[in-house]
């Protein structure tokens, strides 16, 4: 059975608002439990009357959300639904393909390693292994970070058409987090060129007062930067000088990503 909890209908919506949002939810949950589903099979699911459940499945059918399955009167989900999941199996391929890269290089590098991807005009973490020598337990995954502090951020950035960078750093602000924050349009200009140029980027306590970072880009199938590869550590181990020496580790690491997701440039 269907986690939805019936409620009483109101004259004035009886498929309007926020209910109707639900019910169409837990049809298409009825539908992917059960593989088809007919009117009736649905309107008892949900508790509505049959009459609900065709209009309910009418409008899904006019989204592409759900199909007819041959004339047995029977419901099936709708390849719209792919367009939907779309929007995410990229995020979910590029952790699932990052792990094992993030594990060894967490224990090479003995650093904080992260797999990070847009999110509006933010970074989010996906996916977080800890080397042995990491000195907090601090978890990522699931944070929005600032895109012009952060070095996954800056690698996002670097790699964007200079109209959409433009468009998401007006958005965002440049924000003063720390003493050491870039917040001229110029001078981060300048930092994203260097990244695309080295192929890497850094931030030296930028973001976080004692904390240092840097990423590289990976790259899906058809050569577009879809997250960043980082490594972070505390400022006084991890040094501008130590993250040139570790960046050749993290740029291989960054490449081996790239081509599990298919980029063969």
């Amino acid at each position: 059975m269907s986690n939805y909890s019936p409620e009483v209908e109101t004259a004035g919506a009886p498929a309007g608002g926020v209910q109707s949002v639900d019910r169409a939810i837990s049809v298409l949950e009825i539908l992917a439990q059960r593989g088809e589903a007919g009117v009736s099979e649905v309107a008892g699911e949900i508790d509505v009357h049959k009459s609900t459940a065709f209009r309910l499945l009418g409008a899904l059918e006019a989204r592409g959300l759900v199909e007819q399955a041959g004339e047995r009167g029977k419901y099936r989900l709708g390849f719209g639904i792919v367009r939907l999941a779309g929007a995410v199996t990229g995020r979910i391929d590029v952790t699932q393909q990052s792990r094992a890269v993030c594990e060894r290089l967490a224990e090479e590098l003995g650093e904080t390693v992260n797999v990070a991807v847009l999110e509006a005009h933010y970074a989010i973490n996906l996916y977080q292994v800890r080397g042995p020598a990491a000195v907090t337990a601090h978890n990522w995954v699931g944070q929005l970070t600032p895109l012009h502090a952060t070095s996954s951020g800056k690698v996002l950035l670097a790699h964007l058409p200079a109209s959409r960078r433009a468009e998401l750093l007006a958005e965002a602000g440049l924000e003063r987090l720390t003493p050491r924050t870039i917040t001229s349009k110029a001078e981060l200009e300048k930092n994203l060129a260097l990244a695309r140029e080295r192929g890497y980027a850094t931030t030296s306590e930028e973001y976080e007062a004692g904390l240092n970072a840097m990423a590289a880009p990976i790259h899906s199938r058809d050569g577009e930067t879809v997250a960043a590869l980082t490594a972070s550590g505390p400022a006084y181990r991890f040094t501008e000088e130590r993250m040139a020496e570790l960046a050749p580790m993290l740029l291989k690491g960054a490449q081996e990503i790239s081509v599990r997701m298919g980029y063969l440039g």
